[in-house]
This record gives structure tokens, sequence and C-alpha cells, in this order.
């Protein structure tokens, strides 16, 4: 992947309050849905948790899909899925591609469900 696309992959990143603090903006949701819907599927999902937690926060391609029960060519699909989504980066280094969870991105999801604003808490 090009340090333009990991720039657009960046920049889909946004701060994000709370659902129950504050309205999402139009963009803001666009964003969010984005990412929430290449997660929604088992494989990326599982994909996204295997580079996530690999040994040096990277992973290589030939070590993503260990375990995984589909094809090369599926896998590879996935994975720029998460990356057009700007959940992933990746680097190319010789013939293998590294993939890296983008920060940013898990700190928006993180931001949007997290546990510091129960939706029980909400005053009715």
């Amino acid at each position: 992947m090009s340090k333009s696309s990991d720039r657009v992959a960046e920049s889909r990143c946004c701060e994000v309050a709370p659902l129950v603090r504050e309205p999402l903006s139009a963009q803001g949701a666009t964003e969010l849905a984005g990412m929430l819907k290449a997660l929604a599927d088992p494989v990326r999902l599982r994909l996204l948790s295997v580079v996530a937690s690999h040994t040096g926060g990277e992973a290589c391609v030939c070590d993503i899909s260990v375990g995984i029960t589909v094809g090369q060519p599926t896998v590879s699909h996935h994975l720029k899925v998460l990356r057009n989504a700007g959940l992933l980066t990746s680097e190319r280094r010789g013939s293998w591609v590294y993939y890296r969870v983008n920060p940013q991105a898990m700190q928006s999801l993180s931001t949007l469900l997290g546990a510091d604003s129960p939706i029980g808490s909400v005053a009715r």
C-alpha cells in the first residue's frame, strides 16, 4: 500500500464522542459506519484480531492466514476491505506485505463504544 493510501486511512479516523454524550456528525457517522461494516464479517474480525495480537503489533500476510479457513485470494480481499475502512495499514517489504492496526481507528471505535458511557446511564 502506498504512503498516500496510509494517509487516507489515517484521515478517515475522527474524534468521536460517545453516542450518549452527543449525536454523531453526518461525516463521523459515515466514517464509523464504514469501519463497523468492515468488522461485521467474522473473517475480517478474526483477521483484525490476528494482526492486533501478533508479536510486535504487525503481521506478515504469510502469518495472517494461518488458521483462517478461506483461501488466500479471499484473505487478500478481506484485508483490502479492512485497509479501505481505515482499520489496517500495510507496507510492502520485498515480496511480503506487513499489516498493522491503525491506532486512530481503534481509538475512534473505542471511544464510540467506550465503557465510560454505558447506554443504561442515560437520563430518560
